[in-house]
């Protein structure tokens, strides 16, 4: 019980920090083992097995992110059922987002094995890296079980304001997944097959952390009567999910044409924007964190009606949000090239491929601010259990980023490639900031009389 945080009580500012820490520290060791995972296959197999794994990037995220979706969506009634000390109803919102996402992860996985070959090939995936991509993609979908385990436990921990466990289950999984990627990579010769499986064990070591933790709050122990099936909860909980679902679905196919656009520049290309998106974690990762910690601080105190902390947390995670991407951007600017470099083995090629990683690191700092301001405004709506207008912004994402992949390249050439994802966060980050400050005028008319709020 010492790790719930009841965020309805408090100084905003000192929650959302306190909150957020460990998540990115968590962030940080989950990118951490997948740079690992892409430093390994680049060195230790080569340029190509390295552009293998980009092949299938948006193709894996379209999969994992339709999970996910459904995750983020039935945590975001589950937080609010905590915030409102509805015990009950929190029981039963848990059985059924088990339930849910059971489902939802069983046809993920037979869709990812019969439709991944035939997505990596409308995507342009060049004959040298499609047997890669494939061997990578198949064992990352078998694995999909444990991913959504570690993604619904953890959710639920961080509906009740836990974010530590996650940081410890995360730390473990990265220190074995780097084990594992040496043992089967480096010493057994296993390849791209190895790096794989060594990320699938290393979530299911997070994801059983998780869940032991979870055993031991007895007030979320379930009963049968919790188990029974509830339409009306179910019908809730997909209500909230399934805008999250289209949203990361339209996303996805955009950077899969993306892809698709990038593919047809050659391997060395592939092989460059995939150095950059091992990177990209560590560019998004705090901005992810403040996102979730500003779903939980908004949803908890939503569930309580507590309009006016819901405003000063908004305001808490975008003072935060700016100062960190500022950081950020400095710090990559500076230092990109070197650890760019770490990813691509050297060879005749590797001179052209740190040039083209490095372009596109540097326009992605620039403008990394825009991206923080998306999570921020998303992920409060969110915890105002607003899911329809996040949707949209994935559907001004599509546009942009298709849009630009299209057009830029006519104009500027590949350098017009680079500039396709900014332009999305950009457009989604606009329509999201007019549509976060105008819920939360209209929930402020809706409750005038709420009682001031002591923030200390």
């Amino acid at each position: 019980m010492s790790r719930v945080k009841d965020m309805t009580h408090g100084n905003p500012t000192k929650l959302i920090i306190m909150f957020a820490i460990p998540l990115i520290l968590g962030n940080l060791g989950q990118q951490l083992y997948m740079i690992i995972d892409a430093i390994i296959v680049g060195q230790g197999v080569g340029v190509t097995a390295l552009a293998s794994l980009g092949a299938t990037d948006w193709t894996y995220w379209l999969l994992l992110w339709i999970i996910q979706a459904f995750t983020q969506g039935c945590a975001i009634r589950i937080t609010q059922d905590f915030g409102s000390k509805n015990n009950k109803r929190l029981k039963k919102s848990i059985a059924m987002s088990i339930l849910i996402c059971g489902v939802v992860t069983l046809f993920v996985t037979v869709l990812g094995l019969v439709a991944g070959r035939p997505l990596l090939e409308l995507l342009n995936t060049p004959d040298n890296l499609l047997d890669g991509a494939l061997t990578y993609l198949y064992i990352m979908v078998s694995g999909s079980i444990v991913v959504v385990c570690y993604n619904m436990t953890s959710s639920i921990l961080r509906a009740f304001g836990d974010s530590k466990t996650p940081l410890i289950a995360m730390a473990i999984a990265a220190v074995t997944n780097i084990a594992l990627d040496l043992l089967f990579v480096m010493v057994l010769g296993w390849g791209i097959a190895g790096a794989a499986f060594a990320t699938v064990i290393a979530q299911f070591i997070a994801s059983l952390y998780c869940f032991v933790i979870i055993k031991k709050l007895k007030f979320i122990k379930l009963h049968k009567e919790d188990r029974e099936i509830e339409s009306f909860v179910i019908k809730d909980l997909l209500k909230l999910s399934s805008p999250l679902v289209l949203q990361h679905i339209v996303i996805a196919v955009g950077g899969m044409v993306l892809q698709s656009v990038i593919n047809k520049y050659g391997f060395l290309f592939v092989a460059g924007f995939t150095a950059t998106n091992k990177l990209y974690g560590l560019l998004e990762s705090s901005a992810v964190s403040f996102g979730y910690a500003s779903t939980t601080f908004t949803a908890q105190n939503w569930g309580a009606k507590k309009i006016k902390r819901i405003k000063a947390g908004l305001t808490s995670s975008t003072k935060l949000s700016l100062i960190v991407s500022l950081m950020i951007s400095v710090f990559m600017i500076i230092f990109g090239k070197p650890l760019l470099q770490l990813f691509i083995a050297n060879d005749a090629n590797s001179s052209k491929v740190l040039d083209i990683a490095y372009q596109y690191l540097f326009i992605m700092s620039l403008l990394l601010s825009s991206l923080y301001m998306l999570y921020t405004y998303r992920c409060t709506l969110q915890g105002l259990g607003n899911t329809v207008a996040p949707m949209i912004s994935g559907f001004i994402e599509f546009v942009m980023r298709i849009g630009s992949a299209l057009l830029l390249p006519m104009i500027m050439g590949s350098l017009g490639i680079f500039f396709a994802e900014v332009t999305a966060w950009i457009g989604a980050m606009i329509y999201l900031m007019y549509a976060c400050l105008s819920s939360i005028k209209e929930i402020s008319e809706t409750y005038p009389d709420e009682p001031k709020e002591t923030q200390e």
